[in-house]
C-alpha cells in the first residue's frame, strides 16, 4: 500500500469513469467534442466523478474516526445507527418543511445523525461487556429500530416512495446543481486532519487522555460532529452507502497500523478508489442499465466484512 500507487489507480479509474456511460464518448473525442458530448461531460460525468470521490473519502474517514474514538474496529456509520438516524432526519424535514431547501434538509438530518450517534455512544458507556462483535451488533439493532420508526412514519404520511430514494446510494441522479452540497465535507475533512492526533489520544481511553492534558469530552464531541455532518451531507446528496466506513479503515489499519494522522490520506485514497471501482462495475455489468452504488458496495462490502470477522484474530482487529 504505497501512496503513489493509490494515486495512480485513482487517476486511471477517474479517467475511465468519465468515458463510461450510455452516451458514447471516447478519450479520442476529447479535443473534438460535439455540443451534446460537452454538455454530457460538464453536466453529468464531471459532477458524478466529483461526488463519487468526495463521498468515498468522507464516509471512509468517518468510519476511521468512529473506530478510533470507540476503540472498536467494527464500528462505523453503518453499524452505529448514524446513517439510519440521518435518514430519519430527512423524513422529518419532509414532513415539517414540505418545501425545505437542501440546506434545511441537511441541517435537520445533521441534528438527527448527531443525536443518534450520541445515543449510541451513551449505550456503549453503559455496556460493560466490551466484546469486539457485540458492540456493532448493538449498533445494528439500534439502527434497525430507527429505520423501523422511519418506515412507520413514511407510510403514515405517504412518503415511502420519497424515502426509498435515500435507501440505496445512487450516483445516476447526480447532475450539476444537485451535488454541490458535498463541498461542505471538504473543510470538515480538513478539520478532521487537524484534530487527528487528538483523536488518536482520545482513542486510548478517557483516563489516559485526561492524564495527558486532553479535553476528552471536547475532542469526542468534535469527532462525532464531524461524523454526523459528513454522513448527513452524503446521505442527502447520493443516498446510503453501506459498509464503506467499516471496511476501508480496517484494510488500511492492517497495513499501516493505528496512527490516525498517518492513515487519513491512505483511507481517503482507498475509499475513493473503492467507490469508483464499484460505480464503474455497476455501470458495465448490465450495460446500458446500471446497478445502484448502494447495492454493489453493499454486496462487496458485506463480503469483506464477513472475511474480516472470520480473520479478526489473525489481523488483531
Amino acid at each position: 500500500m504505497h501512496k503513489r500507487y493509490l494515486v495512480l489507480i485513482l487517476i486511471i479509474l477517474s479517467i475511465a469513469s468519465l468515458f463510461i456511460g450510455v452516451r458514447d464518448i471516447s478519450p479520442l473525442d476529447v479535443f473534438r467534442l460535439s455540443e451534446d458530448q460537452l454538455q454530457t461531460m460538464l453536466l453529468v460525468r464531471f459532477p458524478r466523478l466529483v461526488s463519487i470521490i468526495i463521498a468515498g473519502v468522507g464516509m471512509s474517514i468517518c468510519g476511521l474516526i468512529m473506530q478510533q474514538l470507540t476503540r472498536n474496529k467494527f464500528v462505523s456509520p453503518t453499524t452505529a445507527g448514524t446513517l439510519d438516524s440521518a435518514r430519519l432526519g430527512i423524513l422529518v424535514s419532509l414532513i415539517l418543511f414540505t418545501s425545505a431547501s437542501p440546506i434545511q434538509k441537511m441541517l435537520v438530518a445533521f441534528a438527527f445523525a448527531l443525536a443518534g450517534t450520541f445515543i449510541f455512544m451513551k449505550i456503549l458507556e453503559r455496556i460493560k461487556f466490551k466484546d469486539t462483535i457485540f458492540i456493532p451488533l448493538v449498533g445494528l439493532m439500534f439502527g434497525n429500530i430507527v429505520s423501523s420508526v422511519t418506515t412507520f412514519f413514511a407510510y403514515r404520511y405517504d412518503l415511502i416512495q420519497n424515502m426509498s430514494a435515500w435507501l440505496q446510494g445512487n450516483f445516476a441522479v447526480v447532475i450539476k446543481g444537485q451535488y454541490e452540497l458535498l463541498y461542505i465535507s471538504i473543510p470538515v475533512l480538513i478539520l478532521a486532519y487537524i484534530f487527528a492526533n487528538k483523536f488518536t489520544v482520545a482513542g486510548m481511553g478517557e483516563e489516559f487522555a485526561v492524564n495527558l492534558g486532553l479535553n476528552y469530552k471536547h475532542v469526542m464531541n468534535i469527532g462525532l460532529i464531524i461524523v454526523a455532518l459528513i454522513t448527513s451531507v452524503v446521505v442527502l446528496t447520493v443516498g446510503m452507502i453501506p459498509f464503506l466506513g467499516l471496511i476501508i479503515p480496517n484494510i488500511v489499519t492492517i497495513y499501516k497500523g493505528d496512527n490516525l494522522r498517518e492513515n487519513l490520506p491512505y483511507t481517503a485514497l482507498l475509499g475513493a478508489i473503492f467507490v469508483l471501482f464499484c460505480d464503474i462495475l455497476g455501470r458495465i455489468l448490465i450495460y446500458p442499465y446500471e446497478i445502484a452504488i448502494g447495492l454493489t458496495v453493499g454486496v462487496i462490502g458485506s463480503g469483506i466484512f464477513l472475511y474480516l470477522l472470520l480473520r479478526r484474530k489473525t489481523y488483531g482487529l
